[in-house]
């Protein structure tokens, strides 16, 4: 990489991102004392985290032009793993999700179905600047839903639904009209009757608790109460890094994973949780500085992409820990245990920084 490159490099973001993602190794290690061996989820967490430094490093250092320009073998690599994954998948809580790898656990090929769509979006959107009709709108929704179509017949909506958050916000950033926007929101509400015929018994089930956890106290509404009892018993500071008796007693199903902000507020209090907050809008204003200082519009629509995808995440994942959101399973980025949303999740850091360095013309 270019030297001149390196002096654009933002490193408040950077520097935010291995802070984020050190501090959920920590809490990995806390979330599974119970296990017997935290340790080893530690290991595999920093063979995952090496793993996605080394992509983030090459994907800075690619020009995220050239990698615009693949979009297509890109977006038809991803939707061929999302194929595979639905002929020889593991199934596990009631989704096909993970093509199995032996000893290397698995790969969750919707993760990177997230990225994909994001480069394929911005090459597309950025080839039609006047998204005044729908002749221009049309194509670009069909790109996102075929990905999106995949992911739900695994079933997995809280993945789709990202994406679908994605295309909203890549659509708005590319400008496209007010009256456009406003009839795909109301296409979405008038989907939704249609949409909960489609949902297995267990999804339906969790966004009825999400009204009224009570209905259900000891099935689907579990993991929110013990949620809720978890974050309020942290209090202001906390019971200390390793004492959290929710966790340790093994109260709050996959608290390492979905529901590891619980493990923070339990044990680190609220100071913790607003801690882990402030770090991740740090992350988010650099990224929006990267978005405005883009010094075209591919940059800017790939940047917006990337932005919003960790934007939803932390949103879903946080509201739904304390009771604002329906339970889904959208991992906290750069802090839940989970190899494939940390490495694709580091590599769309990568582009990101990539973006920002090439923001000024390099001269020679």
């Amino acid at each position: 990489m270019s030297a001149r490159l390196l002096r654009y490099v933002d490193w408040t973001l950077l520097g935010t991102t291995l802070a984020l993602m050190a501090f959920g190794g920590v809490m990995i290690y806390s979330a599974t004392q119970n296990t017997g061996d935290p340790m080893g989820f530690v290991k595999v967490r920093v063979l995952h985290a090496l793993f996605g430094l080394t992509l983030l490093a090459v994907a800075a250092a690619v020009d995220y032009q050239a990698i615009a320009r693949a979009w297509r073998p890109v977006l038809g690599g991803a939707m061929f793993l999302l194929v595979i994954v639905m002929l020889v998948g593991i199934t596990t809580m009631g989704s096909q999700r993970w093509i199995p790898l032996g000893p290397l656990g698995g790969f969750q090929p919707s993760e990177l179905a997230k990225l994909a769509l994001i480069i394929a979006l911005a090459r597309n959107l950025e080839a039609h600047p006047d998204l005044d009709s729908w002749r221009t709108v049309i194509p670009v929704l069909l790109i996102a839903a075929v990905p999106v179509g995949l992911i739900v017949e695994q079933p997995d909506l809280g993945t789709a639904m990202v994406l679908v958050a994605i295309t909203a916000a890549m659509l708005f950033a590319a400008g496209a009209p007010r009256r456009i926007m406003m009839a795909l929101g109301g296409a979405t509400l008038a989907g939704v009757p249609v949409l909960w015929q489609m949902l297995h018994d267990y999804q339906r089930r969790r966004l009825i608790v999400f009204i009224d956890p009570g209905l259900d106290p000891q099935g689907a509404g579990y993991a929110l109460i013990q949620s809720k009892i978890a974050m309020g018993s942290g209090q202001m500071f906390g019971k200390g890094l390793l004492h959290g008796t929710q966790n340790l007693l093994n109260f709050i199903p996959e608290q390492h994973t979905d529901f590891i902000f619980t493990v923070v507020g339990e044990e680190l209090g609220f100071l913790g949780a607003m801690t882990v907050l402030a770090l991740f809008a740090i992350w988010l204003w650099r990224g929006m500085t990267i978005v405005y200082l883009a010094k075209d519009r591919l940059g800017m629509l790939m940047a917006v992409g990337i932005v919003s995808m960790i934007a939803f995440h932390v949103v879903v994942n946080i509201g739904m820990t304390v009771g604002l959101m329906p339970i889904t399973g959208i991992p906290l980025p750069f802090i839940s245990h989970g190899g494939s949303a940390l490495v694709v999740m580091l590599m769309a850091t990568g582009v990101l920084l990539g973006i920002g360095m090439r923001r000024k013309k390099i001269l020679f």
